[in-house]
């Protein structure tokens, strides 16, 4: 037998495209995941059925957060932990693990295994990987380990001292990962005014968010000018996008009595809007009732959700980039310009079809997943689409349908959260696949608009 690690198992899989092999390594942590959570002592009293594990295992590494089943008073410490383990897996990354081992293990890393490390790390090449790896388990270990330090001052003082521990652990993780998986059942509703809260747990996902990528240029070049193109967009973007959420959450839930308007000082309000607007497209952390919403704030969400990220990071969703290069494209042809241009940089043809190409896949998944489930599913219409926005961002938030669809129905969340994760890379591999000697035919034109 060949194992994941050895030099026989990359032999045997290297004829195959590398995102076909993440996918399929990927597909093979949810089953033992599953497999974990299905026995006996991962469940409190009745073991957790084949469709509540499957789904548990695929929410938590594909680090989405979505769950049939109350995590805390469901699952053991075993469960648990079987939990956090996937979502730190599936939040790294296989191949960044996988190499971290080799490393540590003083064993060498072959090109094999750099071919699918590339592909993960969405580089377009060899170089530096190793270091990018390095830098990355920097950020995950001191990110993780500050936020269980500053976690623990809310949690022991609550639940004593082991138990406060392992609160603060599982939720440092969660969030770094931006898992969003909580062990309380009403997510972090009860630490609605906490400041420590407010401040550990968005700062642990925003980082995640960014992308490591962004991460290590930060901590390497230290100034704006500097910094590649890749991190000005993605600092700036980023930071739009948080002023947008958490402003126009505060306007749209204001006087909303299920939501804000339940507080009555503006600055409990306030602080509320602050932490639910960050973690809208990333996260899944909830401190509001997501189903006392309005549908303006609902829709405002799913654009949020289906953003996403950065990439390189432990966020879902077509990626901030990704829509900054179709904002640019929008403005060069309406201005009639051939050529994209941010920061003093010009963006190449490749970018924008690659782009447009996930764009169109993204929206095509989400739209038939909407269909499937209303099929079987006679909920609530905007509820579903919310659902299914949330699980292919692999953000977290929901409405309370997911809890409520029938087998036929978790089966395409699981598969929606499943492309969420490795869509990108299988749709690599499609755009990678060998194309015939380029034919120019004539030239013609079609009317648009």
């Amino acid at each position: 037998m060949a194992f994941p690690l050895s030099p026989r198992f990359w032999r045997r899989t290297i004829d195959l495209p590398p995102p076909a092999v993440l996918s399929l390594l990927y597909a093979g942590l949810v089953i033992v995941g599953a497999l974990a959570l299905k026995l006996p002592w991962a469940a409190r009293g009745v073991p957790a059925t084949w469709s509540e594990a499957l789904f548990t295992a695929t929410s938590a590494v594909t680090v989405t957060g979505l769950s049939v089943v109350d995590t805390g008073s469901h699952f053991t410490f075993f469960g648990q932990l079987v939990v956090l383990v996937l979502i730190q897996l599936g939040g790294l990354g296989l191949m960044t693990f996988a190499v971290l081992v080799l490393t540590m293990l003083g064993l060498p890393v072959g090109v094999s295994q750099r071919v699918f490390l590339r592909e993960e790390l969405n580089q377009t090449s060899f170089a530096d990987l190793l270091r990018l790896v390095r830098q990355i388990l920097r950020v995950v270990v001191v990110c993780e380990v500050v936020g269980i330090v500053l976690l623990a001052f809310v949690f022991v003082p609550d639940f004593g001292a082991w138990e406060g521990l392992w609160q603060a652990i599982f939720h440092s993780i969660s969030a770094f990962n931006n898992a969003g998986f909580s062990l309380f059942a009403d997510n972090l509703s009860g630490y609605v005014f906490d400041p420590i809260i407010n401040l550990v747990v968005p700062a642990l996902f925003v980082i995640g968010g960014i992308g490591f990528i962004v991460t290590s240029d930060i901590m390497q070049k230290r100034q704006w000018r500097r910094f590649t193109l890749h991190t000005k967009l993605m600092l700036v973007v980023t930071l739009a996008l948080i002023v947008w959420s958490v402003v126009g959450f505060a306007a749209l839930e204001w006087n909303n009595p299920a939501t804000l308007g339940q507080y009555h000082s503006i600055i409990e309000k306030l602080t509320a809007s602050w932490f639910q607007g960050l973690t809208t497209r990333t996260a899944g952390f909830n401190t509001i009732d997501m189903s006392g919403i309005h549908d303006a704030t609902a829709l405002m969400f799913m654009s949020l959700m289906f953003i996403g990220g950065g990439s390189t990071s432990t966020a879902g969703g077509i990626k901030v980039t990704t829509f900054v290069v179709l904002l640019l494209a929008t403005v060069a042809f309406f201005r009639q310009r051939p050529n994209l241009h941010a920061f003093g940089r010009s963006l190449g043809r490749e970018e924008v079809m690659k782009v447009l190409a996930l764009s169109i896949v993204s929206v095509m998944v989400v739209m038939g997943a909407i269909f499937t489930i209303s099929l079987s599913h006679d909920g609530d219409f905007l509820d579903l689409a919310f659902e299914v926005t949330s699980a292919f961002g692999t953000v977290g938030l929901s409405r309370g349908a997911t809890a409520e669809l029938d087998t036929l129905g978790r089966f395409v969340i699981i598969l929606v959260m499943f492309i969420g994760r490795v869509g990108p890379l299988t749709l690599g591999f499609f755009l990678a696949t060998k194309v015939p000697p380029r034919i120019r035919y004539p030239s013609s034109r079609i009317y648009l608009g």
